[in-house]
């Protein structure tokens, strides 16, 4: 068996996805995800002028060997485009062995750890009382945990908040629309949503809330102290995880459960948080994280420190990488959560999948591969649109991370 053929697909049925589809020549296929949200061609070339050429005639199940082939290969390693790429490849293959065998990606694997995956959703308001009515209609659909969002008096463009509900997209202009940030208001806020949503709904839903690198430890230590009370199920990304060092001040501050990680790139980027127990979730993500073969190997470590999987699951990656998270998520021992942001019908249209939703928790199906297709025809109707994701600046005008 050889690969005869690699080609990148991209569509735009309400944001952009990068799809690469590997064939080989009896005519078997896998797909695979290489989204990087706002920066979307920089993986279409660096697929299309370095790597597809290699693969031609290589033997597809050799996927260990492709990957260390990509990641080695390759002087320049590391960083979101590279790690997209082999993403994808990565995907592409598991997915076209599980269909060449006829089995689930989770058997692949291993086997199921677990019949369902339990997921959270995104419930957003511009001020407290719409948020919590939208956590309820979360609780109402069958959700047993929602991340709660709310807009900050004061605060242009608050993180979190989108234009609408269930499809949050917040990439949305050719040239990055500029918001305003405000700490100090932030800090006063917070607590007062969790207040609210705690005194409405009690603490039998699980609650997770997004700082989306915002703070700095100090800071991130006095919002994890001041949310203790709430128990919340974690606290995600209170600080830029550059400065893995800034994580041991907030965790000796407070005992609220730390997520980080969406946009880790490898192992190396989170070590230090697994190894000294300075996180409790780590956020990697399939496409994000070179693939299912790089991603267990995040997972399998973090297991020795009793760090559990959260992966990101937002609308920035397509139902390519959600169907292969969840034969993910369904295997994984550390399991702890999954991220689920629904996508709209027309890219659900694009992307037939095999997975569903049932009372708060994600099922991947037993489709062959990862259970995921693209119907090629109706992608090519919705063509790329140049959208980028928004910056932030404090109220001074200097720049802050969005």
């Amino acid at each position: 068996m050889k690969i005869a053929s690699a080609r990148v697909i991209v569509t735009c049925p309400g944001r952009n996805f990068v799809t690469l589809k590997i064939e080989t020549e009896d005519g078997a296929y896998g797909i695979g995800d290489a989204t990087l949200n706002g920066r979307e061609k920089a993986v279409v070339a660096y697929l299309e002028d370095h790597v597809v050429p290699t693969l031609i005639g290589r033997d597809p199940r050799r996927i260990e060997d492709i990957w260390q082939y990509l990641y080695r290969g390759a002087y320049w390693r590391r960083g979101p485009v590279t790690m997209r790429a082999i993403a994808a490849v990565d995907t592409a293959l598991w997915d076209l062995k599980g269909k060449t065998l006829g089995v689930p990606l989770y058997d692949l694997l291993g086997g199921k750890s677990r019949e369902g995956v339990m997921v959270y959703g995104h419930a957003n308001g511009d001020d407290i009382e719409q948020t919590a009515d939208e956590v309820q209609r979360y609780l109402e659909l069958g959700y047993r945990a929602v991340r709660a969002q709310s807009g900050v008096p004061g605060v242009k463009g608050a993180y979190g908040v989108g234009r609408g509900q269930m499809f949050y997209e917040p990439a949305d202009a050719a040239l990055p629309t500029e918001t305003v940030w405000s700490t100090p208001q932030y800090l006063d806020h917070a607590p007062k949503l969790f207040d609210a949503l705690r005194e409405r709904f009690g603490f039998g839903p699980h609650l997770l809330h997004d700082v989306h690198h915002r703070l700095t430890p100090l800071e991130a230590a006095q919002l994890g102290k001041s949310l203790e009370p709430h128990r919340l199920f974690w606290l995600e990304d209170v600080t830029p995880a550059e400065n893995q060092e800034g994580f041991r001040l907030v965790r000796q501050h407070t005992t609220t459960p730390l997520a980080v990680g969406e946009i880790f790139n490898t192992l190396w980027d989170c070590k230090d948080l697994i190894q000294e127990q300075l996180i409790d979730y780590v956020r990697a993500t399939v496409v994000g994280a070179g693939g299912l073969t790089h991603l267990r190997r995040i997972a399998d470590f973090a297991s020795v420190w009793q760090v559990r999987t959260g992966c990101h699951g937002a609308t920035d990656l397509s139902p390519v990488t959600m169907g292969a998270a969840l034969h993910f998520d369904a295997w994984v021992p550390n399991f702890g959560i999954q991220e689920y942001m629904r996508h709209t019908p027309e890219t659900d249209a694009v992307f037939p999948h095999a997975y569903r939703f049932e009372a708060g928790l994600l099922y991947p199906g037993d489709a062959p591969g990862h259970g995921v297709d693209i119907d090629e025809a109706l992608a090519a109707r919705f063509p790329y649109e140049p959208k980028q994701l928004p910056v932030a600046r404090l109220e001074d005008g200097t720049m802050w991370n969005w």
